[in-house]
């Protein structure tokens, strides 16, 4: 296996037995015929099942309503393209030429699909069991409670009102560059929140799409640093 997939493997925190799974997993249909979609697909509903059950067991009397507003923002595409970006999918997704010259290594989509591709393999390789562990891991250092932030909430809103409730200034987001052809450009977007002299990146299919993804990820530091 390559030494990057065992870095992986690291980080997830589990040793694939069938090490083509995980190959399989990180490869875009750009970049041959034994791509990733239909490991995506089986993600998807393992994920589902997982984060509903979590969702049920931590959170206990609440409506089934607030529960499936819950399980959308944990499973939509932003949440799962911040658990891609710390698990550095970037360096071992395979793409095809085109794909990888336009953007594609830090494109939110291919990035949240290859996370979903994971789970489903893992579950191929180990049972249900196992990938509903790995859904834990993944998902360690996402606030799950009753105080969590509504699906509605996007993150820059979540991350001001963080701020503000602890008398703080509003974060400023700065466009540090785009990649990727005029049709299919990446945006990359710094937020920086001097109060806490904190900084983190973000990248989106447009600027609008990069500042969400840098606050969630600015949201997650600091509500990890300072709890």
């Amino acid at each position: 296996m390559e030494p990057e997939l065992s870095r992986l493997q690291e980080r997830l925190q589990y040793s694939f037995a069938n090490g083509a799974l995980l190959q399989r997993a990180v490869t875009h249909r750009s970049f041959c015929a034994d791509h990733n979609e239909r490991l995506e697909f089986l993600g998807d509903s393992v994920l589902g099942l997982a984060v509903s059950t979590m969702l049920f067991q931590q959170l206990k009397g609440t409506p089934e309503g607030e529960l499936s507003r819950m399980r959308a923002n944990l499973v939509k595409q932003d949440t799962l393209h911040q658990i891609a970006l710390r698990l550095q999918l970037a360096k071992v997704l395979r793409l095809g030429e085109g794909e990888s010259k336009s953007g594609g290594r830090e494109r939110p989509s291919i990035l949240a699909d290859a996370v979903e591709a994971i789970i489903g393999a893992v579950y191929l390789d180990a049972g249900y069991t196992q990938a509903e562990a790995i859904v834990h891991h993944l998902y360690e250092r996402v606030e799950i409670s009753q105080h969590m932030s509504a699906a509605s909430k996007d993150a820059k809103t979540a991350l001001q009102e963080w701020l503000q409730a602890r008398k703080k200034s509003v974060p400023e987001y700065v466009v540090t560059g785009t990649t990727g052809a005029a049709h299919a450009q990446t945006f990359h977007v710094d937020c920086v929140v001097p109060a806490f002299q904190a900084r983190s990146e973000g990248a989106g299919a447009s600027r609008r799409a990069a500042e969400q993804a840098a606050a969630a990820i600015m949201l997650q530091q600091l509500q990890t640093q300072h709890r």
